[in-house]
């Protein structure tokens, strides 16, 4: 009887963390398309564009950093663009990059900073604290 009250109790709590209070808002993301990149720097959002390979090792590291990162409060107003390295190819050149394991951060219509190939959590928080 008391392992199923503590049962009960424990589905009940993580439940009630699962779900993000009302009004917390997070970081939007999307697949990048220039409609959008645009329409989101003429509105001044801060915004990363993250140049992506399924098949690359850092990219793969770099993912719940950023997964982390963009849930946090003080990014809540981050646009995230996703570029394909392999699929989007116009789009990399666009921004050139030579690399997949590109992150890009824009305060608007401006490049505030770019990184090739970092996966620590501290430097990736800089970059993104940047597009603020």
């Amino acid at each position: 009887m008391i392992q199923r009250r503590m049962f009960a109790l424990s589905a009940v709590a993580a439940a009630l963390f699962a779900v993000p209070p009302i009004g917390v808002a997070f970081a939007t993301q999307a697949p990048f398309s220039d409609e959008a990149f645009q329409k989101a720097q003429a509105a001044g959002k801060p915004i990363l564009i993250d140049v992506y390979a399924s098949w690359c090792p850092i990219c793969r590291r770099q993912q719940p950093i950023l997964s982390e990162l963009i849930a946090q409060p003080k990014f809540r107003t981050l646009t995230v663009f996703r570029i394909d390295w392999d699929t989007q190819k116009e789009a990399v050149k666009r921004f050139g990059v030579t690399y997949q394991s590109t992150l890009i951060v824009f305060k608007g219509a401006n490049e505030a900073g770019r990184s090739v190939g970092d996966s620590r959590r501290e430097s990736i928080a800089e970059l993104l604290d940047k597009a603020q």
